[in-house]
């Protein structure tokens, strides 16, 4: 079975959410959901749910990140699962929103794995 996907989050995803999030709640808010995502089970969610819960437009195939992230995966490698926090009125990608473009790109029904708080 193909695996597109590492374990568990990389180190530097971490950083990465709470200096999105500080765009969207406080610093304070920010570092504590980031705490939360560290300490989350991963689950799975499929690529189509997310990206409609977080009412994001899909990037386009051609931008150079989600172009990078579909040529790692078909080439074997695996991308980081994805940090999503539940908003009042839609989910947030705190990161990883190039991840599930590029894997929505390759079927939309292809589950993701995801920390979510």
């Amino acid at each position: 079975m193909i695996t597109y996907w590492l374990e568990n989050p990389e180190e530097h995803d971490f950083p990465a959410a709470q200096d999105y999030l500080e765009l969207v709640f406080t610093p304070e808010v920010a570092k504590q959901k980031t705490d939360l995502l560290r300490k989350a089970k991963t689950v799975q969610k499929k690529a189509k749910d997310i990206l409609r819960a977080s009412m994001l437009s899909m990037l386009p195939e051609s931008n150079i990140h989600v172009k990078a992230n579909i040529k790692k995966v078909q080439k074997g490698g695996q991308l980081s699962p994805i940090l999503l926090v539940r908003g009042n009125d839609k989910l947030i990608i705190a990161d990883g929103y190039h991840r599930v473009c590029a894997i929505y790109y390759l079927s939309e029904d292809l589950v993701v794995p995801c920390r979510l708080v």
